[in-house]
């Protein structure tokens, strides 16, 4: 492989053969992009929601906890 990059100009090497990649590639590399952005955005989203459930309930808790000391 070296010695056929080795004659050619280094636009081709730089340029023309990461354009060929992307353009044949291009379809498969957007859609990891787009499972990865996804799946980081759900797990976000859970994080969040879990978050807030465990705010509420020691809320909860404490209240609960404070009227049973009357």
């Amino acid at each position: 492989m070296r010695e056929i990059f080795a004659g050619m100009p280094w636009w081709v090497k730089w340029v023309a053969v990461p354009v060929i990649a992307l353009v044949v590639f291009g379809g498969l590399i957007a859609t990891v992009v787009g499972f990865v952005i996804g799946l980081l955005f759900k797990a976000l989203v859970f994080v969040a929601l879990v978050g807030g459930l465990i705010y509420v309930v020691r809320k909860f808790m404490s209240t609960s906890s404070s009227r049973s000391d009357w």
